[in-house]
């Protein structure tokens, strides 16, 4: 056990499951809970923790994911025994669904992928060091990459463009009123394209085009929840997901009443996509913002239909 103590902080971080080791080194900044909840359990045998609902029980895809990290075993002395293969595991159950070391999108296009194994194993979380690629073309793959903060760069000026245009023809009351009505209607757009659209699975159809559509639009991100990168959305899809309820509100409202609620509608987007990102990856200031980030990583780790 002096081998694993000596792995129990940020540099090398280990840790011991069902008499298994794992170094978790390079998942820690990625935990759900924040890197200081496993880094106090770092070189110390987690197994009950791991099962322990006071604590924080973890899911079968937890578990699942954690086979990855293996890099050893405890023999009966309680000597460390390395593995010759780290990812052995990983590897041999990820080439039986998506590879996550190549262009993704490809291989769901290509599979033979019933849509029950499909949603089966989408939903069972995957972590790697960096982004998954999903394009094989290069350009492609650079518009899907979006760091947090391109949101509200390119999406705030044309809030303000939209808030401008409302003040030149809008009363104070008229702007303000429609503006917090847009804020809620992004709320009930995003919920019911999110609840009713992405988590319809009966509906799915069984085939190449409704698998690599749902993978692309949601499902990359229940397979690879701490992808930084993929947790908001490119500028470039936003653009065409949202232009027709733009131009629907530009053609069928007053003007004073369609930049007002336009301007409130893409303000509350930005603080969705923002308040999103730090769910999976900002440490909680609240007990509030704590108890969102527990029930949306249920969404993830536990059961996806919450």
């Amino acid at each position: 056990m002096t081998e694993l103590a000596q792995n129990s902080t940020a540099r090398s971080l280990w840790v011991v499951v069902n008499g298994k080791v794992y170094d978790v080194t390079n998942f820690m900044f990625d935990h759900p809970g924040g890197e200081e909840i496993i880094m106090q359990y770092g070189g110390k045998d987690v197994s009950d923790i791991m099962r322990d609902h006071k604590e924080h029980e973890h899911s079968d895809s937890a578990f699942e994911m954690l086979q990855e990290f293996q890099i050893g075993t405890l023999s009966a002395s309680e000597s460390f025994n390395q593995k010759n293969k780290r990812k052995e595991n990983s590897e041999k159950k990820l080439e039986n669904f998506i590879d996550i070391f190549k262009p993704m999108l490809p291989q769901v296009w290509n599979s033979n992928f019933s849509k029950e194994f499909y949603l089966k194993e989408v939903h069972i979380p995957r972590h790697r060091s960096g982004s998954a690629p999903i394009f094989p073309n290069q350009y492609l793959e650079l518009l899907s990459l979006t760091p947090w903060y391109v949101v509200p760069l390119v999406w705030l000026p044309f809030v303000g463009y939209l808030t401008y245009n409302a003040l030149l023809i809008a009363s104070p009351f008229t702007l303000i009123g429609w503006f917090l009505f847009g804020i809620l209607n992004w709320t009930f757009l995003e919920y019911t394209l999110h609840r009713f659209l992405f988590h319809i699975d009966q509906f799915l159809p069984d085939n190449r085009y409704g698998l690599t559509l749902h993978f692309l639009t949601h499902g990359i991100h229940h397979y690879l929840p701490m992808d930084g990168l993929r947790l908001v959305m490119p500028p470039a899809l936003f653009v065409i997901l949202s232009f027709p309820f733009y131009k629907s509100y530009e053609i069928f409202l007053p003007k004073p009443i369609f930049y007002s609620m336009a301007a409130g509608t893409y303000f509350g987007y930005v603080c969705y996509d923002l308040m999103h990102y730090y769910l999976h990856h900002g440490r909680p200031l609240t007990e509030h913002i704590r108890e969102m980030k527990s029930y949306h990583l249920d969404h993830h780790y536990k059961e996806a239909n919450l």
